[in-house]
């Protein structure tokens, strides 16, 4: 993180790029803001930070003699990005599929240190990480960043994935009698009371919240994403348990059917939603559940699966899907379903997360609804809609900063100038 400057002098200081570190009391001058809230833009604002959280913001007026500001006046300035569907403590997607198999735990720790500072240097302040391998690596990451150890985004974490023996959730595709780590096996369910048990577990570890593969997957052997894998009670018996615990779920669902047990189950939000009908859709309209739908993904998978040699059963599944998800987001977006940000970032290179704006802009969503859905309305699903996904008195100072304005041209969020993170600039 960039060092504060000690302010000795009674002359305001300007300084441009680098926030002065450990003052109490900081002001960011922002040439404009974009007020995620109201879906407006306001001009020559003045943010006024107490410590970590935003105190004020105000029409420009000149701070107090010696004050410490941050001369955003050239820049667009927004709240903190935030991805729903993440997946920082794996390794990066390959053609083997038993890629998992190949790192230790020791090595996946520092893999995700280094994905959590390039997500948050690329502009990302908080991330729901939806699910590792090696059970609760996200759960130490989170930990470390939370104390000071590390840099990286505010993380909300699942610890592993809820799942069948031999589904979507598993590490498959290998020979007959292959051992799998039994801590690659913590979230593999067999029935209801199972799910409940496992769900417990997850929550006694740390997790925030709870991933189910409710159907297969698209990057899994053997499974098919039109497939309901986890029973209607399994799904039933994981969101009563994580309510209990104080927490709540989310489906990885493709097909129809099993988005539509998902959501009859109580789950709060729907990852991917490729192959969701109209039921689907209504259902989640009238039950308001979130979709979070990663429909820049299909592009990466087709152009870097096909040069790498990905197996074919991959890119077979991923041009069935693809080409149907995106014409269902442009049905979510019309019928107003809620559409959160989340780009299942780990199947690509982690920094890349903003690609996916011009995708949502493209499937009709307008630049404010993209990064609305990568603030407010994704506070909203992780249950922080008080602390995060706005630059308002009370909420943490996190924000980014780009030269070209996003609102005429959304791909400029793929190359932020500056970004912070609770007043600490990072970039």
């Amino acid at each position: 993180m960039a060092p504060r400057l000690t302010l000795c002098v009674a002359a305001m200081l300007t300084i441009i790029g680098t926030a002065p570190a450990h003052a109490e009391t900081l002001y960011v001058r922002a040439g404009k803001l974009i007020d995620t809230q109201k879906g407006m833009v306001l001009v020559d604002r003045l943010i006024r930070i107490d410590d970590d959280r935003v105190a004020s913001v105000t029409a420009y007026a000149p701070p107090p003699p010696g004050a410490a500001i941050l001369d955003w006046s050239g820049y667009t300035v927004l709240p903190g990005l935030i991805d729903m569907h993440t997946h920082l403590a794996d390794w990066g997607q390959t053609n083997n599929v038993a890629e998992p198999l190949l790192h230790s735990p020791q090595e996946m720790a520092y893999v995700a240190l280094r994905n959590a500072r390039i997500t948050l240097r690329a502009g990302f302040t908080t991330v729901h990480d939806v699910g590792c391998f090696r059970a609760f690596t996200d759960v130490a990451l989170r930990e470390a960043i939370n104390r000071g150890d590390i840099e990286g985004p505010r993380m909300s974490v699942v610890g592993a994935y809820i799942t069948i023996p031999g589904g979507g959730g598993e590490v498959t595709g290998f020979a007959p009698g292959v051992k799998v780590p039994d801590d690659m096996r913590v979230g593999v369910v067999t029935d209801a009371n199972d799910t409940r048990l496992k769900v417990n577990y997850l929550f006694q570890h740390g997790v925030d919240s709870i991933k189910l593969i409710a159907t297969g997957a698209v990057l899994a052997e053997g499974t098919e994403p039109g497939t309901q894998e986890l029973t209607d009670d399994e799904m039933r018996a994981a969101v009563i348990a994580a309510k209990a615990n104080g927490g709540w779920v989310t489906a990885h669902a493709h097909g129809a059917q099993g988005i539509k047990a998902a959501i009859n189950a109580g789950v709060r939000s729907i990852e991917h939603a490729s192959l969701i009908d109209d039921e689907g859709l209504a259902l989640a309209k009238a039950k308001g559940v979130f979709l979070d739908m990663d429909i820049y993904d299909g592009d990466y998978i087709e152009a870097v699966g096909t040069k790498e040699g990905w197996p074919a059963g991959y890119l077979r599944k991923n041009r069935e899907t693809t080409d149907a998800q995106r014409e269902a987001f442009r049905k979510a977006v019309k019928a107003g379903i809620k559409l959160a940000f989340g780009t299942d970032a780990g199947v690509y290179p982690h920094g890349a997360n903003a690609r996916q704006f011009k995708y949502m802009v493209r499937y009709g969503m307008t630049p404010m609804q993209a990064i609305q859905a990568a603030t407010t309305v994704s506070a909203d699903l992780l249950g922080w809609s008080k602390q995060v996904g706005a630059i308002a008195p009370g909420y943490y100072a996190d924000m980014v900063a780009v030269k070209i304005d996003p609102l005429a041209d959304v791909s400029a969020l793929e190359h932020v100038d500056h970004v912070m993170k609770g007043g600490e600039v990072v970039r």
